[in-house]
């Protein structure tokens, strides 16, 4: 029940606004209608340069045929002088001939509104927004007096309005226009604002919204690896919106910008010092560049007196092919400018028609008579100057001057752009009137209403028809509107190069078409491009240099991402792109190369034969285990000897058998350390090296039991047989044997790729599995070795010569001191240095027991034979081996 009185209540109130607004609407309407005869209640609206051909339908025309005004210091204190517009430019008298010549070309065409005549009401508005509001009311109006809310020439419809450039302006206008929902197409206004059809709802335009153009600016800049770039924007809605939706591009890229500064158009220097000096001062050599060509001019003087030039201009469609520049006077500061342009396109017939123009025959004569006198440098007699010549040396004009005979930018046809627009604006609302003139033929499609009179329609269905045109072009492109009232975007990305003769020319060398295939909506031909002073390469705009691969980007605390030092990548990583933000680990069995660029294969180092070590360490290795054979071989042949007997020739000949073995096990320690070389080295090497210490700690017993059962009754004389050497020697082995077997159970050894000692090498090596199993077994073998030291140590001054306990002591003392020093040295050692250490204490070792316990005997069997004999052997005292 709340719900439904609540409802009510608000309907009420909803009819109750809507009745006083009609109320004072037919109010107001009669107070204007009663008072329009008054000149005092009349609005006062300044005359304005106009012209006017009259037809069956009006079309309203705004454009600046001025680019700038005098400006005036305003007091307050009385009435603000009138606007005195200046600077008189060709390329726009160019459109309004444009719109004269598509009018024309209709009104000729019989298969395009026939019977029907276009007309059209046409204002100067010189860029200023007064007079863009003020042409667009008169248009409104139908008289040169603009009167709200009221038409003067009711019989005659107007179809719609073509204007205003500046998107500002288009915006006021769009404003009114919208209300009676007149159609307005603009052929210059680009600010995305624009875009919103439910605040402009009767607004379309022939050119894109900066929406696409700021894409394009920003994939420009990128392009050519500017990542550093400053803003420049008019203080208007085209300048800001379109600067601000640029620095989102270019943020959102990852670019950076350095500076934004904005031309003050209420100034008459535009703040172009300030503006300078920011741009002197910063490091970036890109521009963007959001303004109108008049109004960049202060800027440019500026730079020019300051001496500011190799920086890069990026244009913006408002000033991209502006002829306002052409005569070269700021070409050391443009040369090298780069920007996107309208898309050119083609009117047949259009230059001979421009060349037909003359002061007395053709309308709005007194822009034409402008013209004339600049085009001329002349002044027409008996008239007021229209220009700002004022020298008395200036020729008269005669009216016999041909405009063919001269080239300039008003009969320049090569590239229309904004002229096109014009152009093309034009014949849109003739194929919307078209379109709604056959309504007839095909029946109505406006909703509950019959096909309007072509004579007497409203403005809302030829909006209707507006939206739902469709427009061929000369370049073959079909031209419509999307929802937003928006073409399709299309750009030229034009380069300004310096001509031999000092003027500056617009050069076509890319194109930006969002509509393209895939792969060529953006295309750029470099090669084309001057850039500033002749530079062949692409100028740099950026805040740091670009790190190189091998290093990475660091940002600076409080500057821009773009502002960064270049960081060298860390130990084991890469980075293989330019400006890389990180590092990148190698994969385990890679290293970086010495740029650290890329990741190289790891060499993989470990003792081979190839290797001059190694195969120094084999060649020892094998060479040495011969000597133990021929000592063999003499100790054979020489069995019978007294020297060989009275050393245990069975003890000696097994000692000589396991030393071989001792040389050659170092073998095993070279080579790629396969898995059943890491099992079975170091039991290899305990097990031959256990028993040949065994053998020597039974030498050494078998010396010691020898001498002591010499006494009379001694019971030690049982342990003299030969099978007490046996049994010392296999409880020996057998407790290594042991060790050895439950290591290789519990913790057997294994290859291993150690990639942490030497960075840049995979050493391949064998684990001992067990460290702890490792130095038993060779503490082991220390143990047996000190026994036999210390038992031959105690037994060296025994009175026999054939004493051997000397030389075992000399042979233990150097083997255990080889293995005392292997202990540190192994520790200390790595990589293939490891087992070349170890290699080198079972050589040594070896050789210690070869020389020490062999040798003196072959030198007395060899060179001494006379020593070789039992009387020698039994001498008492002093007699030595």
């Amino acid at each position: 029940m709340y719900s439904v009185l609540a409802g009510g209540i608000l309907a009420v109130n909803i009819i109750m606004d809507i009745t006083y607004t009609v109320i004072w609407h037919l109010l107001l309407s009669s107070l204007i209608l009663a008072f329009y005869n008054d000149q005092s209640c009349r609005l006062q609206v300044s005359e304005m340069e106009s012209i006017f051909q009259p037809g069956d339908i009006l079309l309203g025309v705004v454009l600046p045929l001025h680019l700038d005004k005098e400006y005036h210091r305003v007091s307050f204190n009385e009435r603000p002088p009138g606007i005195n517009c200046t600077t008189f430019h060709f390329e726009n008298f160019q459109q309004l001939q444009a719109m004269i010549f598509a009018v024309d070309e209709i009104n000729r065409n019989p298969n395009i509104l026939p019977n029907i005549t276009l007309g059209f009401q046409a204002y100067d508005s010189c860029d200023v927004l007064q007079k863009d509001l003020e042409g667009t009311l008169q248009v409104l109006s139908g008289l040169n007096g603009a009167i709200p809310n009221y038409r003067c020439m009711g019989n005659i419809p107007l179809s719609g309005v073509i204007g205003a450039s500046i998107s500002t302006h288009s915006i006021l206008l769009a404003h009114i226009l919208g209300l009676y929902r007149y159609p307005q197409v603009s052929h210059y206004s680009t600010s995305p604002l624009l875009s919103n059809q439910k605040m402009f709802p009767s607004f379309f335009r022939t050119v894109p919204s900066d929406a696409y153009q700021s894409q394009g600016l920003a994939k420009l800049v990128l392009h050519f690896g500017w990542t550093w770039v400053g803003l420049l924007a008019v203080d208007n809605d085209y300048g800001q919106q379109g600067i601000q939706l640029v620095k989102q591009e270019i943020i959102k890229a990852g670019a950076c910008v350095a500076f934004t500064e904005s031309i003050l158009t209420i100034r008459p220097d535009r703040n172009a010092p300030h503006i300078v000096d920011v741009i002197k001062e910063s490091t970036a050599a890109a521009i963007i560049v959001f303004s109108p060509a008049i109004d960049l001019v202060p800027v440019l003087a500026e730079m020019l007196s300051q001496n500011v030039t190799e920086k890069i201009l990026v244009a913006s469609e408002a000033w991209s092919t502006s002829t306002l520049f052409s005569d070269g006077k700021f070409s050391n500061i443009l040369s090298g400018t780069i920007g996107l342009a309208l898309h050119s396109g083609n009117i047949p017939g259009f230059r001979e028609f421009l060349n037909k123009v003359h002061p007395s025959t053709s309308l709005g004569k007194y822009w034409v008579k402008l013209l004339w006198e600049e085009s001329f440098q002349c002044k027409f007699p008996s008239e007021k100057n229209h220009t700002t010549l004022t020298e008395d040396s200036i020729k008269e004009c005669t009216g016999e001057e041909v405009l063919d005979k001269i080239e300039n930018n008003y009969n320049d046809v090569s590239s229309l752009r904004a002229t096109y627009n014009v152009y093309t604006a034009v014949q849109i609302v003739a194929k919307a009137l078209e379109d709604l003139k056959n309504c007839n033929k095909e029946g109505s499609i406006l909703s509950d209403q019959k096909c309007p009179d072509i004579l007497h329609f409203k403005p809302w269905q030829l909006l209707h028809y507006v939206k739902k045109v469709r427009v061929m072009l000369s370049s073959g492109r079909e031209l419509f509107f999307d929802r937003n009232g928006d073409p399709p975007a299309v750009y030229d990305i034009v380069n300004w190069k310096v001509t031999p003769d000092g003027t500056i020319k617009q050069i076509n060398v890319g194109s930006y078409d969002t509509a393209a295939s895939f792969g060529q909506v953006f295309t750029v031909n470099k090669s084309a491009i001057s850039w500033p002073t002749g530079k062949q390469q692409v100028p740099l705009s950026v805040c740091s240099q670009s790190c190189p691969p091998g290093f990475r980007k660091a940002s600076e605390r409080g500057k821009p991402t773009c502002c960064f030092q270049c960081i060298p990548c860390p130990q084991g990583e890469i980075s293989n792109v330019t400006d890389s933000i990180d590092c990148f680990k190698c994969l385990w069995d890679e290293w970086p190369n010495v740029q650290k660029t890329r990741c190289m294969q790891k060499n993989i180092e470990f003792l081979s034969y190839e290797d001059p070590l190694g195969a120094g360490l084999a060649a020892t290795g094998i060479t040495s285990s011969l000597v133990p054979v021929v000592i063999l071989k003499l100790f054979m042949k020489y069995r019978t000897t007294p020297i060989v007997k009275a050393n245990n020739y069975s003890l000696s000949c097994l000692l000589l058998l396991c030393l071989p073995l001792c040389f050659l096990c170092s073998l095993a320690f070279i080579g790629y350390p396969q898995k059943e070389k890491c099992l079975l080295r170091q039991a290899a090497f305990g097990l031959v090296f256990s028993l040949c210490v065994s053998c020597i700690l039974a030498k050494t017993m078998m010396v010691v039991f020898a001498f002591m059962a010499t006494k009379p009754g001694s019971k030690l004389r049982k342990w003299t047989r030969p099978v007490v050497s046996y049994m010392i020697i296999s409880i020996c082995f057998v407790l290594q044997f042991i060790l050895c077997i439950s290591w290789l159970l519990k913790a057997p050894p294994f290859p291993q790729y150690d990639i942490q000692t030497k960075p840049g090498l995979i050493i391949v090596q064998c684990n001992n599995g067990s460290a702890t199993a490792f130095w038993c077994m060779l503490g082991y073998l220390g143990f047996l070795a000190a026994i036999s030291f210390i038992v031959a140590f105690l037994a060296r001054r025994l009175p026999d010569t054939f004493n051997e306990t000397k030389f075992i002591t000399f042979s233990m003392l150097a083997f255990l001191s080889v293995w005392i020093s292997f202990i540190p040295a192994s520790l200390s050692a790595q990589g293939k240095y490891t087992e070349a250490m170890e290699i080198f204490a079972i050589l040594s070792s070896s050789w210690a027991l070869v020389v020490c316990m062999f040798f003196p005997k072959c030198f007395i069997i060899l060179f001494r034979p006379n020593m070789n004999s039992k009387k020698q052997l039994m001498k008492k005292a002093g007699g030595q081996i």
